[in-house]
């Protein structure tokens, strides 16, 4: 069975950092689009990054410039490099795979889900 495990979240202050992993157990991602969403409590999910097998990417408006998506498809691993964090990116991070190439900011379009990983920014 596919599995996505996250790892990395955790509590830190508005201005600081952290980066978020993501790690395939069971499938290989390499031809595949991956994307990470968040959910912050009473809201909807959103789509916050996405990485296609090219190495193409896509960000939300309000992370842009601040977060970086990559992907290391031989440790079949998937990472969101966090910078300058502010209180409103505080959510449960879902990392995700769709089998497809091409990337999708629509949840309904991914397979695999992982359980998430928490991020809390402090004023």
């Amino acid at each position: 069975q596919v599995q996505l495990v996250e790892s990395g979240g955790g509590s830190v202050q508005a201005g600081g950092s952290l980066r978020l992993s993501c790690a395939s157990f069971g499938y290989s991602i390499g031809w595949y689009c991956m994307a990470w969403f968040r959910q912050a409590p009473g809201k909807e999910r959103e789509g916050v990054a996405t990485i296609a097998s090219d190495g193409t990417t896509t960000y939300a408006e309000s992370v842009k410039g601040r977060f970086t998506v990559t992907r290391d498809n031989p440790k079949n691993t998937l990472y969101l490099q966090m910078n300058s964090l502010k209180p409103e990116d505080g959510a449960m991070y879902y990392c995700a795979l769709r089998t497809g190439s091409w990337c999708s900011v629509s949840p309904q379009m991914y397979k695999y889900w992982g359980q998430g990983t928490q991020v809390t920014v402090s004023s």
